[in-house]
């Protein structure tokens, strides 16, 4: 509680200089204007301010989940976009003493007033993010887009030629606000009229009863040969505060339960081979393995992949990307196609098809969103159908992944 008063002690000091800094914009203006100003201000500083408190005296646990994300999740908007408009000022500081100083030496006099330049140029760069995110918020989170993309396999048996395989990834369902988007969701993956569906991870935030409520739509998901899925790091429950160790086993086996619910066949490092036009088709599912240390490392694809015999092709469900560079690509080299998801893309980037692709997530995975290869073996990273944290998407859209099969 005191770290939580004294960063907001630090704020109110940065939002109180930064007030009157601004203030020189309008000093010349009506005294309406200079009113509205004022009041626009502290008006969206107080909500800020407000959430701060609530969260220190009262506790947020009190209110309800979904109103609490989007007001904890407009005041981090808040704090980032003043932080050009701070910057700016401090610019502007810097300036003033450079000038001071010269002035002393020459015993000449300087103007101590503020740059209008520089300040409007820090609400310009505040307003980028202030708009963009909120823009992500209100028009993205349930805006899914179709990702199509070829896997040619070299000697790909006849039988599995064309295969259309749907992947989705991430859903993420504790963070869902509405019922009714999710539905165009699941009636595009019905669209494609795939052959095979596969889920990779990470079906809840943490606790198996956030998915109830959706069970009724997601159990609608058609496909010729099933729906294969896997656990993803969230899915394990190891980012909430548990009464107990036989209450974090319980929600394990709730939200395995689940996934028998939505008629899909959960994979926890097993594998299945099936019968496509005389042709077989080898599914492996791994437990959660990834390449960075934060994450604990769940699965064994020794065990995943036991007892899997010479396929006509192998496709591995793995829901960390970085599995791929750690593992896959060096120790198992008959794995034709890997699906993950995990990054999201961080849910925030720029992508133009052929030009850029550029989110900050690419600091951290190499392998972050769309299709990779590395001879003869292929990766596939989904951008996530749901969001996590931030209630929004800017400039990464909630993805459905259409991929087919072709001989190379």
């Amino acid at each position: 509680m005191i770290r939580i008063i004294i960063l907001l002690s630090i704020l109110l000091s940065v939002d109180v200089y930064i007030f009157i800094s601004l203030r020189h914009l309008v000093v010349e203006s009506s005294s309406q204007v200079q009113w509205l100003f004022t009041s626009v201000y502290w008006m969206i500083t107080g909500i800020g301010v407000a959430y701060f408190l609530t969260y220190v005296l009262i506790g947020a646990s009190r209110f309800n989940k979904k109103a609490i994300m989007y007001w904890k999740t407009f005041t981090i908007i808040m704090v980032i976009s003043k932080i050009p408009i701070l910057l700016m000022l401090c610019i502007d500081e810097i300036r003033i003493v450079i000038s001071m100083t010269i002035s002393q030496f020459n015993q000449t006099s300087f103007d101590q007033s503020r740059s209008k330049i520089l300040m409007q140029m820090g609400l310009f760069l505040g307003g980028i993010p202030f708009f963009s995110l909120l823009y992500g918020i209100i028009r993205n989170p349930y805006r899914y887009k179709l990702y199509t993309d070829t896997i040619s396999i070299k000697n790909l048996n006849n039988g599995l030629e064309g295969l259309k395989i749907v992947q989705i990834s991430d859903i993420h369902s504790g963070s869902f606000t509405q019922k009714e988007p999710i539905k165009n969701a699941i009636k595009m993956i019905n669209d494609q009229k795939p052959d095979i569906v596969f889920f990779t991870g990470d079906l809840v935030n943490s606790k198996a009863s956030e998915m109830e409520p959706y069970i009724d739509i997601f159990d609608k998901i058609e496909s010729k040969y099933g729906v294969y899925s896997i656990l993803g790091n969230h899915d394990y429950g190891d980012y909430y505060r548990w009464e107990s160790r036989e209450a974090k086993v319980a929600n394990l086996d709730r939200l395995e339960a689940i996934h028998k619910e939505l008629g899909w066949d959960l994979l926890r490092d097993e594998n299945r081979q099936i019968d496509i036009n005389g042709a077989t088709l080898g599914i492996i599912g791994v437990e959660n393995i990834s390449g960075k240390m934060q994450f604990r490392i769940y699965g064994d694809m020794k065990t995943a992949s036991l007892d899997c015999p010479t396929c006509d092709a192998k496709i591995l469900l793995s829901h960390d990307p970085s599995h791929w560079d750690k593992e896959v690509t060096t120790d198992y080299k008959d794995i034709d196609l890997t699906l993950s998801g995990h990054t999201h893309g961080m849910q925030f980037g720029i992508e133009i098809p052929g030009i850029i692709k550029l989110s900050p997530i690419q600091f951290v995975y190499k392998k972050w969103a769309g299709l990779y290869k590395e001879g003869n073996q292929y990766l596939y990273v989904n951008r996530g159908l749901g969001f996590l944290g931030y209630p929004g998407r800017v400039g990464i859209l909630p993805e459905i992944t259409l991929l087919e099969l072709k001989c190379a």
